[in-house]
């Protein structure tokens, strides 16, 4: 028979701090979601405010060179929010990495030429884009002589179509969708579809790229040279077209050489995706989280303020409360307004301070490129700066860095290792380097393979196997030997 009882347990439990969590929040927000997430706790406690409200426009920009100091060391603040930090090791030769930044303040979380502000218009580009395809469509429906239950039919076909302008949905199931309001046969479906069709972009709701290709071709006059042979090949012949089979693909249309000509230049003058016009893909910009410049002095770090926000306690209200006995809630305000400026100062100095010391390992690829790269997993700069593996990950995703050779996640750097013939460890990258490399330079008469490629890397010292390499190349996306030889042949 059960009873029920009490029991007295005593244990342990690791408990994370608010502090500790907002820190680490913060510490993996990309700096566009950092701003983001710090405007909106400007618009919840009283006691932040921006640091210059005038400015609410100011551009982002790289910070002046004029102002260089050495960093604060980071350690003995870190390890209040890190229970990993361990004992300091002795420091072996590194390449001489400066480190140029601004000191962050007790009440703010770091200056900059370029004012931050609280203020989200300068990055809010969402109303400045154009019509959709689908509301161009509507928008010509609605201008079209078409019956109300016609219009109904052509709103739902336009819903149905993709961005790159495809109909993929069958007539039937959009029949269907039409019911119990509208009762419309497949014959009415597929008239209100052939108007859709008319529209522009040429080539819109089409079901297939024959298709497609052919919508485009009717619109051309019929007196168009070989207009009626290219609408042949789109609707009968592309997989011919594909493969290069135009002995076949002549025999088969009965058609002069010239006229072939003709056609196929027709079908390659078409829009494969259609809606591509109307709906770009989106340019996706990165800022850079550090700048990487070389100096008299070495290899220099400097994180760039214009993506720091700057923000302060308000004085104010601080003063105005520590004078009264009461006002809990803003103390409380308070307090997480100074944890805040607090977990913003050390982000900014671990990610300063990780960022040395990949410029530290990583200095052969600054100086001589991707060949060069060497292995680096995040245990080795965990290992470094005396912080939790963990931690590293968080600050090297969705970080950027601004070097010489171009703009790189900070994860690019890492990379797995492969031991070549003397027993020294090689980087993966610098391999995917050497393999593009050799493509580059190969004789595109006479491409070589994957394991022509595997013996000449292994000539050089570096043992890799055929399948290796196929994973290698396959994800620069390089097509293998054979099809680069046949773009070749295609080409001349």
């Amino acid at each position: 028979m059960l009873k029920p009882s009490l029991q007295l347990r005593v244990g342990q439990q690791l408990t994370m701090t608010p502090q500790l969590q907002q820190a680490i929040r913060l510490l993996q927000l990309p700096s566009l979601d950092l701003q983001a997430h710090v405007r909106e706790t400007l618009e919840t406690n009283v006691m932040l405010e921006a640091e210059d409200e005038l400015a609410l426009d100011a551009p982002l920009e790289a910070p002046p060179e004029s102002v260089r100091e050495e960093a604060a060391p980071v350690e003995e603040k870190y390890a209040e929010l890190d229970g990993n930090a361990v004992a300091s090791a002795d420091e072996r030769e590194e390449p001489e990495v400066e480190i140029a930044d601004e000191a962050w303040g007790e009440q703010t979380s770091g200056p900059s030429d370029s004012p931050w502000s609280g203020d989200d218009r300068s990055s809010d580009f969402s109303d400045q884009h154009g019509q959709t395809l689908q509301e161009q469509l509507i928008e010509q429906l609605e201008l079209a002589k078409l019956s109300p239950v016609d219009l109904a039919i052509a709103r739902v076909i336009a819903d149905a179509i993709t961005d790159d302008g495809y109909l993929h949905d069958d007539l039937e199931d959009v029949r269907l969708s039409l019911k119990p309001e509208i009762e419309a046969s497949y014959e009415d479906v597929e008239r209100v579809l052939a108007a859709v069709q008319s529209l522009e972009p040429a080539g819109v709701g089409a079901r297939s790229l024959g298709e497609c290709i052919a919508l485009q071709l009717r619109q051309l006059h019929p007196d168009t040279p070989a207009r009626d042979i290219a609408i042949r090949v789109a609707l009968e012949h592309l997989d011919l077209v594909a493969n290069q089979q135009l002995v076949l693909l002549r025999r088969q249309l009965r058609c002069s050489e010239s006229d072939l000509e003709m056609a196929l230049a027709l079908v390659r003058s078409c829009h494969p995706r259609p809606g591509a016009a109307v709906n770009p893909a989106q340019a996706e910009y990165v800022i850079p989280d550090v700048f990487v410049r070389r100096t008299e002095h070495g290899w220099t770090v400097e994180i760039n303020q214009a993506t720091v926000p700057r923000v302060r306690v308000n004085q104010s209200y601080a003063n105005a409360i520590s004078r009264a006995p009461d006002h809990a809630m803003l103390r409380t305000q308070l307090q997480e307004a100074r944890w805040l400026m607090r977990s913003l100062e050390i982000r900014n100095e671990t990610l300063i301070k990780v960022a040395r010391c990949i410029v530290q390992r990583q200095t052969s690829f600054f100086e001589l490129g991707e060949e060069a790269m060497e292995p680096l997993i995040l245990k080795d700069v965990a290992e470094a700066v005396e912080m939790h593996e963990s931690t590293i990950s968080r600050v090297t995703t969705a970080k950027y860095m601004h070097t010489p050779r171009g703009v790189f996640e900070f994860r690019y750097f890492f990379s797995s290792h492969v031991e070549a013939a003397d027993g020294t460890e090689m980087s993966s990258t610098a391999i995917r380097a050497k393999i593009k490399k050799l493509i580059a330079q190969e004789n595109t008469e006479n491409p070589w393979s994957d394991s022509k490629l595997a013996e000449i890397l292994s000539r050089e010292g570096i043992p890799v196997a055929r399948r290796t390499v196929a994973k290698y190349r396959e994800g620069m996306q390089i097509a293998p030997s054979n099809e680069r030889k046949r773009a070749q042949v295609r080409a001349s």
